[in-house]
């Protein structure tokens, strides 16, 4: 029986660790390690980037460990640097309160917290606790500014400036895990590999504080083959939260992605196994749609529920089939603010039904001939759409090749 560890391994989502063989050991053997994911509730749902980590949770606590879910209502005060050119917005305690909740109530349907099998823990409930002086006596002494600035999170800020709130970020994680070593036996802290600065500094805080080890791990981002982050579009995050982002329109994000992206996003994040999605990864050319209808059927299952995901597979193929209307397409009512002799312009029907986030967006796609009103191409970005042309009670703008919408009146 191969062990999870290998399992993680040969789904391509192992990237760095600290002391391997051990871990490895660890997370192959007998004993149930306790194991932490933080996230910082920086909106109101969580999105495809968290849920690469939701499934690396669930993987292994099907494996017998337990996972702990560490929502960052602590943290998120302060702002994770990673990955930011730019300050994070300061969210009020208020909203991080909210954020909070919605995000432990999305968590309960991929992994399972009852009766102790996972923690859910808030780092508001220790952090803001804090004496700032004792803190940096404590625990603010064990960390240098020199090996701090040569993390990747704050070299990428120093030439637009890193405030001195967010130099704090990393050690208050660190804290995290040392806290949670004491309090509930947390012993492994994973990531993702933007994350490996931070993790490091929590193993090196225990080792120091505790003189005992701890261990790091971090999971591959979830990337396209050019390197660009996934979870994405053109009107913002792909959420896992269905009144952001409808089952359909899920659906179709990984019914769209690049064919060199399709294997490599089965392995990583669907529970499909490894054999069948050999078979996926021999079809080439157009067979290659089959693959991505399993892929975005599999997600839209797991993120949603099957029925959603039923309902979106046929949309798609009466979509691809006919480019054709369906009562599963995504669909916006018409503002009627926009309304000027009875007609409205097209650009604004774009960024009200978010099939772009700006009007400049849209008149660059008009611009380019990637615009159709019902079956017209439409070329000038200053269309006004008549009222006339809801005929059914509805019009279908089509962005590009796939990308369907639905207006009513």
């Amino acid at each position: 029986m191969v062990g999870i560890f290998n399992e993680l391994q040969a789904r391509g989502l192992i990237a760095q660790s600290t002391n391997m063989e051990r871990v490895e050991e660890l997370l192959n053997g007998d004993k149930p390690v306790t194991f932490y994911i933080g996230f910082d509730a920086t909106a109101d749902s969580l999105h495809v980037g968290h849920f690469l980590q939701l499934t690396v949770m669930r993987r292994l606590q099907q494996a017998g460990h337990r996972p702990i879910a560490l929502l960052g209502g602590g943290t998120t005060l302060v702002g994770d640097p990673t990955g930011k050119t730019d300050m994070r917005k300061m969210l009020t305690k208020e909203e991080i309160a909210h954020n909070v909740e919605r995000f432990q109530q999305q968590m309960s349907k991929f992994v399972d917290f009852t009766d102790g099998r996972a923690l859910v823990l808030n780092n508001a409930d220790w952090l803001c606790k804090l004496n700032y002086l004792d803190f940096l006596r404590d625990v603010g002494v064990y960390f240098t500014v020199n090996k701090m600035l040569t993390a990747e999170c704050f070299k990428s800020r120093m030439e637009k400036g890193l405030s001195f709130i967010e130099f704090n970020y990393m050690i208050m994680q660190s804290y995290d895990f040392l806290h949670m070593y004491d309090a509930v036996g947390c012993t492994m802290e994973l990531g993702g590999d933007d994350q490996w600065a931070n993790i490091l500094g929590g193993v090196d805080l225990i080792r120091r504080v505790k003189r005992e080890e701890a261990y790091g791990m971090t999971f591959t981002l979830l990337t396209t083959k050019e390197g660009k982050k996934m979870g994405k579009t053109e009107s913002g995050a792909v959420w896992l939260d269905p009144e952001k982002t409808s089952p359909y329109e899920f659906f179709q994000y990984w019914r769209n992605i690049d064919d060199a992206d399709v294997i490599n996003c089965m392995k990583m994040l669907t529970f499909m196994p490894l054999e069948e999605i050999a078979q996926y990864e021999a079809l080439q050319d157009r067979e290659i749609n089959r693959a991505k209808e399993k892929l975005a059927f599999e997600l839209t299952k797991l993120v949603h529920s099957e029925e959603d995901a039923q309902k979106a597979l046929e949309a798609s193929k009466a979509l691809f089939a006919a480019g054709s209307a369906s009562e599963h397409m995504p669909t916006t009512p018409l503002d009627q603010s926009l309304v000027q002799d009875g007609s409205v312009g097209l650009l604004d029907l774009m960024v009200m039904a978010g099939l772009t986030p700006s009007k400049g967006e849209a008149r660059r796609l008009v611009q380019q001939g990637g615009v159709s009103v019902g079956e017209e191409k439409i070329a000038d970005a200053q269309h006004r759409v008549s009222l006339d042309a809801f005929k059914d009670g509805f019009i279908i703008i089509k962005k590009g090749k796939k990308t369907f919408h639905k207006i009513t009146l």
